[in-house]
């Protein structure tokens, strides 16, 4: 259809999805991000399971914005999922139908009140941003408007809950918060009951929130780029109904849940057919997306700009940087990591395919940011952690070192580069850079404490390798420096 022809707003009528669900799941956040992603999850597990959970969305801050947008298409939209799965290129679309109905607290605070009140309410999930799970003492009291910190809201909507159903055992809540901090369920808990404290409610309200309520740490995985604003007439053009909501998400999506077989009977995550995971603690599969995922993007970062790519996907699909980078995470981060091999096996290669994915342009410049920080934090701890198994350097972590070294001296063969950091370490690296002495170079960046929170040279080796690889990189560029290096 072109996209000039007159379409009508996309509404339950017309797409023939009228058939209304119970609310289970009160829903804190309504961006991009839940919507391709959680409530992605349990529109799968409603077609596939009898779990048919409604949805109400409740918006998290009094800001202006497009809410009323939901309740003007019925509360429906489309996902538009793109990208690489097991190699195969990934092009659908979804309707989301879950969310039966959206509520504004900061203008009408009564009807979110009254979803405490819901029968068949279970659930909590939210999402909002990494400062949304906070405390904030000014809010010292219940008021009769909604309160602007999430917790603060979330302790109100538990304590309606509490006292309408007189602390009834069987009508607390499980709360699986999505937002990206560790720890992210229990901070949570200590918030509301911090609150319950400020505000003096009774001590059998918080017996009821220890006892009665669950709580589930996440860690979450999925890019969302959102609305496809650059894009838009392309995605309007494959629908033949106007929707101001459509969001476009990566094939990609991993959720992991700590919790147990309970959890499950509760809800059928493991009917989505998607994968998320319920396990008794999420800490091993955090360390592994910090070290495969983003340690792959920290190691490949310098290395390919010295090599000349400009995207994660040209640095991944070129037969000599691709192949550096699968050596660094099939070498040597999977074998220092807890998990079974073959499960990281998988892991890290739908990280390729995501690598790989044609719908997104990531310029590898954007992820040089802050690159001495990242690699303390991503990389930094494979490599220490490798020699202390193995007896030895690593030796693609190794020259991913000297060359993260060697990009931060700003220029490339007549090239400037990408360098985007502290204006202090900026300053240091330059000066560092001043001395045609690689294994001073070496030295005086290893040796550094304010960026590895060590002394590095106390590595046996590594000063002599990093100045070794650095004496290549010059005088024969990255791919010949390599090949002599791991000759």
């Amino acid at each position: 259809m072109n996209n000039t022809e007159l379409k009508n707003k996309i509404s339950r009528k017309d797409t023939g999805l009228e058939q209304k669900k119970p609310i289970k799941i009160v829903q804190f956040g309504s961006g991009n991000f839940l919507r391709a992603f959680t409530d992605y999850v349990i529109e799968k597990m409603n077609q596939n399971s009898d779990f048919k959970a409604g949805i109400v969305n409740v918006k998290v801050t009094p800001s202006k914005g497009s809410f009323h947008q939901f309740e003007d298409q019925d509360n429906l939209y489309t996902v538009f999922v793109r990208g690489v799965k097991k190699g195969q290129t990934i092009d659908e679309k979804e309707i989301i139908s879950s969310i039966q109905k959206s509520i504004n607290p900061y203008e009408d605070y009564q009807a979110y009140k009254d979803l405490a009140k819901e029968e068949d309410l279970q659930f909590v999930f939210s999402n909002t941003t990494e400062s949304g799970i906070t405390f904030d003492e000014s809010e010292n009291e219940i008021t009769t408007v909604a309160h602007h910190n999430f917790p603060a809201k979330l302790t109100v909507l538990l304590y309606e809950r509490f006292k309408h159903f007189k602390g009834a055992t069987d009508k607390g809540l499980t709360i699986i918060p999505c937002e990206l901090i560790e720890n992210n369920a229990q901070t949570l808990k200590e918030y509301i009951l911090d609150y319950a404290a400020l505000w003096q409610l009774e001590t059998e309200f918080a017996n009821w929130i220890n006892e009665n309520n669950s709580f589930h740490n996440t860690l979450v995985d999925r890019i969302v780029p959102g609305y496809p604003k650059d894009d838009a007439d392309f995605y309007k053009n494959q629908l033949d109904y106007e929707d101001d909501l459509m969001v476009v998400a990566e094939a990609f999506l991993l959720w992991v849940i700590e919790g147990d077989k309970k959890l499950l009977e509760k809800i059928p995550f493991d009917k989505s057919n998607e994968p998320v995971l319920i396990v008794d603690d999420l800490q091993p599969y955090r360390t592994s997306k910090v070290r495969i995922l983003n340690g792959a993007h920290t190691a490949m970062v310098p290395f390919s700009l010295l090599y000349g790519k400009e995207t994660v996907k040209d640095a991944i699909d070129d037969t000599f940087s691709g192949e550096f980078i699968n050596k660094v995470v099939f070498d040597e981060i999977i074998p220092v990591l807890s998990l079974p091999e073959d499960e990281l096996k998988l892991y890290a290669e739908d990280v390729f395919d995501r690598f790989r994915n044609p719908f997104l342009k990531h310029f590898l410049s954007s992820i040089a940011l802050n690159s001495i920080s990242k690699f303390k934090v991503r990389v930094l701890p494979s490599f220490l952690e490798y020699v202390e198994k193995f007896g030895k350097l690593p030796q693609n972590l190794t020259f991913a070192f000297a060359a993260l070294i060697r990009f931060y001296q700003g220029e490339f063969n007549g090239q400037e580069l990408p360098v985007n950091d502290d204006q202090t370490i900026v300053n240091e690296f330059a000066a560092i850079w001043k001395s045609n002495d690689y294994d001073k170079i070496a030295e005086q960046v290893l040796q550094n404490v304010s960026y590895w929170e060590q002394d590095l040279t106390q590595v046996p080796d590594l000063k002599e390798q990093i100045a070794k690889a650095l004496v290549l990189i010059d005088e024969f560029g990255i791919e010949n420096a390599y090949k002599k290096y791991t000759i």
